[in-house]
């Protein structure tokens, strides 16, 4: 197959990836069969098995994914998570005037602990969304306040691009989300305003009532301030002996790990709950499991369907022509990945592509790996978080009984300005 011939079939192939995906097939199937078809049509379909295999024993991805889902699942069991939501739940309801925001950042915030979307969207959204539609907020709003936070897993060392882009760079999986955090932050802030004002001039902020919700969230739950705090501490721990100053004066500081800090944490929710040992153990493996089948598994895909683009010579010649242009590279890391997760529903297959493929050139660019890498991950969350398509979006819209489409429509105006943001500070 000739080089443009094969790059047309590529094309073509590529464009049934994308009906498929918009199509909510899943993920991974899509991927894989994308790419073994442009493997095999470039007679190198060994190429998509050795990317399968290569992809399935990447070391640190393994254990910061697999590990954090762990800790995710004790956090279940033992019911900390419960208490760290309940107790925002608390702090928001007195202070009304930020309430909306609020119920965004503070998403966001469990959301870093709790780093899977639609997981996160079903615990807070069940609690968060009658709360807010209590206070006068109507459904769609209180729905989207949610949804908003579901992308601060961006600040997690068990999201699967987090690693990835830390094992492009050379470097550790905190030094790749402290070289995004700004811009992740500054999206978020970005979003809750945004809302707010939506919310303001739409008249949606006050006076709603609905005789079917709930007037109060978790009335005779009883917070334990230290359980509230336990989800946070493994964050706390990367964050602390990731700073140079402690690494000066502790000379075992940089030995500390994602895992390390997982199970620290799972052993002290286990401590103070008084959870039985064999079912937490049981759970924490459960966790990973899962993290390495749902998580690893589109990014296993993921490899198979850049091995066929590279087959047939796409990737080379989508390089050459961003050598063209700065700009166009650029628009290409942060829209690409956007508008695929607008149209899916999941930013993650886009921004794996992307950064599978091209981002390792960043430097042909104008541009570093570890800031090329984020823009794309970035973008594809934004994307995803403004999708009427998501899971993420389908539960909350749910649980508040209004449509997807209507939280889309009050979270394009912030996803769209937020990636204009985060653009301009990444690159």
């Amino acid at each position: 197959m000739s080089g443009t011939i094969a790059i047309i079939f590529g094309m073509v192939v590529l464009a049934a990836a994308v009906f498929f995906l918009i199509r909510q097939v899943e993920t991974r199937l899509v991927l894989l069969a994308a790419g073994f078809t442009m493997a095999v049509a470039a007679l190198a379909p060994l190429n998509a098995f050795d990317a399968f295999s290569k992809s399935m024993i990447s070391g640190v991805l393994i254990q910061n994914i697999c590990s954090t889902l762990g800790f995710a699942m004790i956090l279940q069991i033992t019911e900390c998570d419960k208490h760290l939501i309940y107790g925002l739940t608390r702090g928001l309801s007195r202070v009304r005037f930020i309430i909306i925001p609020g119920a965004a950042l503070a998403t966001f915030c469990i959301n870093i602990a709790l780093p899977s979307a639609a997981g996160c969207a079903a615990s807070v959204g069940v609690i968060f969304i009658p709360l807010l539609i209590s206070q006068g907020i109507s459904p769609a709003v209180a729905a989207s306040a949610v949804m908003l936070g579901t992308f601060g897993s961006m600040l997690s060392p068990g999201l699967m691009h987090n690693p990835i882009i830390a094992k492009l760079a050379g470097m550790e999986v905190m030094e790749a989300i402290k070289g995004h955090a700004a811009a992740t932050v500054a999206s978020i802030i970005v979003g809750a305003i945004s809302l707010a004002v939506v919310a303001y001039l739409r008249k949606e902020d006050r006076n709603f009532t609905n005789g079917d919700q709930e007037n109060c969230a978790g009335r005779d739950f009883r917070v334990n301030p230290l359980l509230a705090a336990l989800p946070l501490i493994p964050i706390a721990v990367l964050i602390v002996f990731s700073l140079s100053s402690v690494r000066a004066s502790v000379s075992w500081a940089a030995s500390i790990k994602v895992p390390h800090a997982m199970l620290l944490g799972a052993f002290l929710c286990l401590l103070f709950t008084r959870t039985n040992p064999q079912t937490a153990v049981k759970k924490f493996f459960e966790g990973m499991g899962k993290g390495y089948g749902d998580v690893l598994g589109i990014i296993i895909a993921t490899g198979v369907f850049v091995s066929g683009m590279q087959a047939l010579g796409m990737i080379e010649a989508f390089i050459s022509l961003l050598k063209n242009s700065q700009g166009i590279a650029k628009l290409a890391a942060t829209y690409g990945p956007f508008l695929l997760g607008v149209v899916s529903g999941s930013g993650d297959s886009a921004a794996i592509a992307f950064n599978e493929s091209v981002t390792p050139h960043a430097q042909n660019f104008g541009m570093t790996i570890s800031n090329m890498g984020s823009m794309a991950a970035l973008a594809g969350a934004l994307g995803r978080t403004m999708s009427p398509l998501a899971g993420a979006a389908i539960i909350c819209a749910g649980i508040a009984k209004v449509s997807p489409f209507e939280l889309s429509r009050r979270l394009a105006p912030g996803m769209i300005i937020a990636s204009m943001v985060s653009l301009f500070i990444l690159m």
